[in-house]
């Protein structure tokens, strides 16, 4: 049998066709546009992300026996902002994860209600890129179209909604929204409350390798796919690429590099970090987990190498770089404003450092080291309370860079694990969709019989100690800049 994983990403929809075995069978990518209507915006349209995912899913299919696709599951962009009328129509473009404009509404949430309060419904703090706070806004600046709200939806749920009809959600994404209470795995209404919506515009919520229905006739028909597959809730794309690189026993640690960047961190229980640095969200797995996350990773390097350098060619421009632990040049990597864990939206990307012989590899060292030094931060958090991490996975699109690998095991003293798989988030909803579908007991068995560790990068001493010289000057860098970055945001 096959199963179908989607991964709905903010740059493009990928979509995996994994034989019962693990085997990836085929890789499809479909690219949309994103829009930056104002600066520190950030929108994308829920229609694009569908024609893209129709389209895609046909391309994936061809040549394939589609009688044998068992079941569909997603991971995807996580506290996306989507919002349907009673006739399930889009009201208004999705405001996305990386869009900052609620900062008046974070202040509210936080210091008016009080974080505290916040934390204690929710497990977490109001961030501009939480659900929650876009609400908030919409209701304050377009009020026309709140009161015209139907259904509240996270973006892979609304391609979930439209291939099933099911009005649904995961723990995982939901824990995301700042409307859903972690601990218990349920909306909070004190939340609800809060933000003044009602119950009913909150769609129900599974376990994330739960079947929420079988493709409609419609969807069935525009797929090319038989109306008896199963369609499986999936994950926000942190959890689902945490399943697609095993990470799930108690202790365990994965790094991506994707758009965003995320230290990610699997726990048997629930907890909260006091000062709300961390996320606390729910896994796919049934359990928990503790989230750091940056808003710009390899959306940074591909910023600097599209946009400043003029290139596509990655691999080539990282091949200048000869001597790791002495670049002078730094790299503030906060293009987009930085979550864990500054939790400041006027932050921005910023080099330091720069001579007369400064070399264009020293700034695309710096920039790919800037990065492993913001998700350090992240790191540092989880082992100030107590965790001890020795070796991550890692997944993402940077993860293909054997010189990134070898900048996170030496900056964060780490060894890293490669597995067999490279996907991530669109594996882990593939083994989403296998569990769902009954082929595996548990995601645990599935991540046990499918993933496999297939190479490690271990830390060499004297990098690790050039390294530590490095990252104490780069942690004094934002802290001396933030009434600056205050200022630049007047």
């Amino acid at each position: 049998m096959y199963y179908i994983g989607v991964d709905l990403g903010t740059s493009s929809v990928k979509l995996v066709l994994m034989e019962e075995s693990g085997e990836i069978k085929n890789i499809v990518s479909k690219e949309y546009p994103l829009y930056f209507p104002n600066p520190g915006w950030s929108e994308q349209k829920p229609e694009d992300w569908f024609s893209q995912f129709v389209e895609g899913i046909r391309e994936l299919l061809e040549g394939f026996d589609t009688s044998k696709v068992d079941g569909i599951s997603f991971g995807g962009q996580m506290h996306g902002l989507v919002l349907l009328d009673e006739n399930d129509q889009v009201l208004r473009p999705a405001i996305l994860w990386n869009d900052g404009r609620t900062a008046k509404e974070c202040d509210y949430l936080n210091h008016v209600i009080g974080r505290e309060k916040i934390s204690f419904y929710t497990a977490n703090m109001a961030l501009t890129g939480f659900t929650a706070p876009k609400i908030l806004w919409v209701k304050e600046h377009e009020p026309e179209i709140f009161k015209k709200i139907a259904k509240i939806m996270l973006p892979k749920d609304y391609l979930a909604y439209k291939i099933s009809g099911t009005f649904c959600t995961d723990v995982s994404d939901a824990s995301g929204m700042l409307l859903f209470d972690v601990k218990n795995r349920c909306w909070s209404e004190e939340m609800i409350e809060i933000v003044g919506i009602k119950r009913e515009q909150l769609a129900t919520v599974y376990e994330s390798y739960e079947v929420v229905g079988t493709l409609t006739k419609k969807a069935a028909d525009l797929l090319n796919l038989p109306q008896s597959v199963k369609v499986i809730a999936g994950a926000g794309d942190n959890a689902a690429g945490a399943v697609g690189t095993g990470t799930l026993k108690h202790g365990m640690c994965s790094v991506s590099l994707g758009t965003s960047g995320t230290v990610f961190i699997a726990t048997d229980h629930f907890a909260v970090d006091d000062k709300n640095a961390m996320h606390s969200f729910d896994h796919a797995n049934g359990k928990y987990h503790f989230l750091g996350c940056m808003l710009s990773a390899a959306s940074a390097n591909k910023w600097w190498m599209d946009e400043i350098i003029g290139t596509k060619d990655y691999a080539k421009e990282q091949e200048g770089i000869k001597t790791l632990g002495e670049n002078n040049v730094f790299f503030l990597p906060y293009l987009m404003g930085e979550r864990t864990p500054h939790n400041n939206p006027n932050a921005r990307g910023t080099f330091i450092g720069m001579t007369m012989d400064t070399s264009r590899a020293d700034m695309t060292q710096a920039v790919l080291e800037g990065v492993t030094f913001a998700l350090r931060d992240a790191l540092e958090i989880a082992r100030g309370f107590g965790v001890t991490i020795e070796r991550v996975r890692v997944n993402g699109g940077g993860a293909k860079s054997p010189l990134w690998c070898k900048m996170i095991a030496n900056i964060m003293n780490v060894k890293v694990d490669k597995i067999n798989s490279e996907e991530g988030p669109g594996f882990g909803a593939a083994i989403l969709a296998a569990v769902g579908c009954g082929k595996f007991a548990s995601v645990e068995e599935a991540s046990e019989k499918l993933i496999k560790v297939v190479s490690t990068v271990e830390q060499t001493p004297e990098l690790v100690d050039k390294y530590e010289k490095k990252y104490q000057i780069f942690r004094q860098i934002y802290p001396a800049l933030t009434d600056v970055y205050d200022q630049m945001s007047k």
